[in-house]
């Protein structure tokens, strides 16, 4: 009962590897629970410092019930850019989740590669539902050569999204050609670097995966092409009231001055929001490639909790979990 659990990040990454498929229909689920109010996800909690306001640690503290159980816990991220230029991930992360009876904490996991997993994920679940309305032509451009932008291509190529091309710009040239190496020669895919902003752009499906503080896209989105917002704060406010918007909350996602939050300052409402991923899931207030589709994940605890539990019960059955007995110091109350 009073047990501990530690599932290291080799072991996080290997489920995760041979789980897309499962991670992406649970991520869906996730949202479908959501927004049928079986979760609890309170605002995201931002720690950040004056003298690096590039840098921040977040605390994302959900609740959410499965079909088997329920699940509590907190992702702590710190997202660090300025480790990029000491060859370290700019993101790292830890994942409690809490036992439902008691609240005692059950389990601890390596987190930066399920939080990439998560956002690749829920990436992949918005881009397979837009295609279904908005067929993509297969080229896709991404900006941002990190991590996550690499989870998410990989997440796109397991879905069987449709790729014939793929447009990697980074401000960092040796970034972008690994990413272009990777699609390459990991996915089968034809990837290359581009040299400007604008050949990424012009692709009919945009991933921005960034580490921006302020908007610099300016171009408005045409009729058809998709943009998955991912690092959300890429573009002005004058291209989100110019596209169809989905964001996975919208209260979450109208906040830390994220490119819609913004659009809500600019205009004073909220009317420029089309709907939420789940709207589209479950086949209301559907884009008609009339306009420019933008979706805006601000990214949900319960998304976490989620793919947290599926990593922590695949590893309990692969007897692959640290257990740590005594971990409590204090295991009666007298």
């Amino acid at each position: 009962m009073f047990s501990f659990e530690v599932v290291r990040g080799s072991t996080v990454k290997d489920i995760l590897d041979a789980s897309i498929p499962e991670v992406v229909d649970l991520v869906e689920d996730t949202y479908l629970r959501h927004a049928a109010g079986r979760t609890v996800n309170p605002d995201s909690y931002f720690l950040r410092f004056p003298d690096r306001p590039d840098s921040r640690i977040i605390a994302l503290p959900a609740c959410i019930d499965l079909p088997d159980t329920r699940v509590a816990g907190i992702k702590w991220i710190s997202s660090f850019p300025r480790n990029i230029a000491s060859g370290i991930p700019r993101a790292s992360a830890v994942l409690i989740l809490n036992d439902d009876e008691t609240g005692q904490p059950m389990a601890l996991l390596e987190a930066a590669t399920l939080s990439a997993a998560r956002t690749a994920a829920s990436a992949a679940v918005a881009a397979r539902a837009i295609a279904r309305h908005v067929p993509g032509d297969g080229c896709i451009g991404i900006i941002g050569a990190g991590v996550i932008a690499r989870t998410v291509l990989r997440y796109l190529a397991a879905t069987y999204y449709r790729i014939s091309e793929v447009r990697v710009f980074d401000l960092h040239a040796d970034s972008a050609a690994r990413l272009a190496r990777f699609g390459t020669d990991e996915l089968g895919l034809p990837a290359r670097t581009v040299s400007t902003l604008g050949e990424a752009l012009a692709a009919q499906t945009v991933v921005t995966a960034t580490t921006v503080q302020a908007p610099y896209i300016r171009e408005q989105l045409r009729p058809g092409q998709v943009a998955l917002n991912i690092s959300l704060r890429d573009f002005d406010p004058a291209v989100v009231l110019g596209a169809d918007n989905y964001l996975d909350d919208v209260d979450h996602c109208l906040k830390a001055g994220t490119s819609p939050h913004l659009a809500e300052q600019a205009t004073g409402g909220r009317d420029f929001v089309t709907g939420t991923l789940a709207d589209v899931l479950q086949g209301q207030r559907l884009p008609d490639g009339g306009r420019g589709v933008l979706f805006s994940p601000f990214g949900l605890g319960v998304l976490d909790l989620a793919v947290g539990h599926l990593v922590l019960t695949t590893a309990r059955r692969q007897g692959a979990t640290l257990e740590i007995a005594d971990f409590f110091g204090e295991t009666r109350r007298w």
